[in-house]
């Protein structure tokens, strides 16, 4: 296999998270919007070249039960850490998209920079390892 990585070789992907309505910059890399709704005043042309990979968004319960409320972050991401293990689809649509050697970044849309769903993705890639 040429430049591959095989099953005994796995290659550490760069991850960061991002709020989408910020400019993109020549350091994002890669990017990936992560949210199941498509940014508010956003066109697709404004946004550019961006991956949409909305199946890994938390439910809507969830999402709607979580509010981005700090005091709930640790169940919210033991919560949808359990949505992701059922989701095995949407994780390697996602892992599909990232770059190896590179930086990738996961945006999304809430005002909130700590606790949502990108900052939670990318702790959940970076420990559990492609399956």
């Amino acid at each position: 296999m040429m430049g591959g990585a095989g099953a005994a070789e796995e290659s550490i992907v760069e991850l960061r998270s991002k709020r989408v309505y910020l400019p993109a910059d020549e350091t994002d890399g890669n990017r990936v919007l992560v949210d199941r709704l498509w940014p508010r005043g956003l066109s697709k042309e404004k946004l550019g070249d961006v991956a949409w990979i909305k199946d890994v968004a938390p439910s809507d319960a969830l999402r709607k039960w979580f509010g981005h409320e700090p005091a709930k972050w640790d169940e919210f991401r033991k919560r949808y850490f359990a949505e992701l293990d059922a989701n095995p689809e949407g994780v390697t649509a996602l892992r599909g998209t990232l770059v190896a050697k590179g930086r990738n970044t996961l945006l999304f849309g809430t005002r909130e920079e700590e606790h949502n769903n990108a900052v939670a993705l990318c702790e959940y890639l970076r420990t559990h390892r492609r399956r």
